[in-house]
């Protein structure tokens, strides 16, 4: 994974937790406009709208560059409108990161045993 794909995974990440947190306390406060006299709904609602723009221009970046399947994609995108779906995304984004740069340190450990090896004339059969 190049560096590029790995600063737009982690914006995703790091946009998912704040908007699903907008999204449950929007929540909060619609029931509380129609039970109590507190109407904090124009404000969580502008908070959580454009929380939600960042994390759909996040996942457009991410799904740019990590070249998603469709499946993985839409997967995404869905959580961002499900309540506490941004937790989810955040914990499978975090796994596919943490996946990405075992792989890459295991392939330049590769390289580097690969390169130690003395090299003979001889071609293995």
């Amino acid at each position: 994974m190049d560096l590029k794909t790995a600063s737009a995974l982690r914006r995703l990440r790091l946009i998912s937790t704040p908007e699903a947190v907008s999204f449950l306390v929007l929540l909060v406060c619609s029931v509380l406009k129609r039970t109590t006299d507190f109407n904090a709904v124009p404000v969580m609602g502008a908070v959580h709208g454009v929380l939600v723009i960042l994390y759909v221009l996040f996942w457009a970046d991410a799904w740019n560059r990590a070249r998603w399947p469709m499946g993985r994609a839409a997967l995404y995108l869905v959580l961002s409108v499900l309540p506490g779906g941004g937790f989810y995304a955040d914990r499978l984004l975090r796994r596919e990161t943490e996946d990405s740069v075992i792989a890459a340190r295991a392939r330049a450990e590769q390289s580097r045993r690969q390169a130690e090896q003395p090299r003979t004339g001889a071609v293995d059969a």
